[in-house]
């Protein structure tokens, strides 16, 4: 409710601080007046007020504060939840505003985000907050959508009426009509709503979450794929599989401690840079990506114990279930949220030798390790002196057009366009 009394006089006032809160009556029936007056009208007991010092009446606020009153300044409240005497100690707003992440659709502009910034600078200019705006940064995540299907007619049709062939042609599982595949909002009206819990049923909450977030990027629109969640699947099946060989009763032994082989220390330097990197970009498709190429990567190599648990630190942001499971398989009694986030030697991420993938006239043909940093001259020897002898020879009167690596400006790509 709002704590406003208007007076017969004409007059209105705000309760004192000390008949605060105001809280709401009893109300057997919400019906509005035909008027439009509020149900909180019809509480006389509650509405009609009068003052014990001047003896005169009132009535009090019958509209009430809508939603966004509480969860504009939400935020605010979280940094001091318990405190009875004042929404939050100055100190304390002081030390933790501003927000450093606020994530919301697009629509926020002129809903939350709008209102909360508004209620914000009313307060800052009251004195009540340090900041003029209450949020850092701000993140518009991407809408998720889905398959829809309608038949010539324009009907939707829905989901559960719709087989697709094994040439991709959509028809009507009654009377075998083809239908029209669209892209759109999940919506009821669509009749394409995907419920997650026959996805976490069959795949379990870890996959589920992983392929929303590998479907792309975060801001970006995503198109549901209910096939395509199966690679992650096996993805994490694999992750665990892998840790789980290393484990009493398992087939592998680990390697000792700064013993195992270079090119795995240097990957997996690698990849927790790559991974903190994306992570705090909200890059999280790329942090599976990298995930996964980091598993291939040692999958056919022997690793020490603490690479097993720096991989299962990283993989759980993304897989907190089957990653808690694996950190207490692997001998620790304390949740893994309690760990310090892996950190990388920026010694490792010095490549003194890169494997060089080598197309001809667009095809891949070979691979080919050299040392970097190498110029053009002494690249294009090696690539001629590595193909010679094969079906794809090629000589230095050809045309060689070299792709670098962005990060660290090694060469990983050459395509030949041999001359006629």
């Amino acid at each position: 409710p709002i704590p406003i009394v208007h007076w017969d006089d004409g007059t209105c006032s705000a309760l004192e601080e000390g008949e605060l809160p105001l809280v709401l009556p009893e109300v057997q029936d919400y019906k509005p007046f035909s008027d439009g007056q509020s149900p909180l009208a019809k509480a006389e007991n509650w509405l009609l007020v009068k003052d014990p010092k001047t003896g005169r009446t009132g009535r009090r606020e019958t509209n009430t504060m809508p939603q966004w009153a509480g969860s504009c300044w939400y935020y605010l409240r979280f940094i001091d939840p318990h405190n009875q005497d004042r929404g939050w100690e100055a100190e304390l707003e002081k030390a933790w505003m501003p927000v450093d992440l606020y994530v919301g659709g697009a629509e926020h502009a002129v809903l939350h985000l709008l209102y909360s910034r508004f209620w914000h600078k009313v307060l800052y200019d009251l004195g009540f907050v340090s900041t003029k705006e209450p949020f850092k940064r701000l993140f518009n995540q991407g809408m998720l959508v889905s398959y829809a299907y309608k038949n010539e007619r324009g009907i939707l049709i829905p989901l559960d009426e719709v087989e697709e062939d094994s040439s991709g042609t959509v028809r009507h599982k009654g009377d075998g009509e083809i239908l029209e595949r669209i892209t759109a909002k999940m919506s009821k009206s669509l009749r394409n709503v995907i419920t997650t819990d026959d996805t976490v049923e069959m795949y379990g909450a870890d996959t589920l979450r992983m392929f929303l977030m590998f479907m792309g990027p975060l801001e970006a629109m995503k198109s549901w794929d209910s096939y395509a969640i199966s690679g992650v699947y096996r993805f994490l099946k694999k992750a665990w599989n892998y840790v789980d060989s290393y484990l009493e009763g398992g087939c592998l032994d680990a390697v000792p401690e700064g013993q195992e082989q270079r090119s795995v220390t240097v990957l997996l330097h690698q990849t927790i840079k790559k991974v903190s990197d994306n992570l705090d970009g909200l890059r999280f498709n790329t942090v599976v990506s990298t995930l996964m190429e980091f598993l291939n990567g040692i999958s056919n190599e022997r690793v020490c114990r603490s690479t097993l648990e720096k991989f299962v630190l990283m993989l759980s942001p993304m897989a907190p279930h089957l990653a808690e499971d694996l950190w207490q398989r692997l001998g620790h009694t304390q949740s893994l949220a309690y760990e310090a986030w892996p950190e990388y030697d920026p010694a490792f991420l010095k490549q003194d030798v890169v494997t060089v993938v080598l197309q001809v006239n667009g095809k891949k043909r070979a691979t080919l390790e050299v040392p970097v940093p190498i110029s053009a001259d002494a690249l294009k020897a090696q690539i001629i002196e590595h193909m010679a002898g094969t079906n794809y020879q090629v000589s230095d009167g050809d045309k060689f057009i070299t792709v670098f690596d962005s990060a660290t400006k090694a060469p990983k790509l050459v395509n030949v366009i041999r001359s006629a």
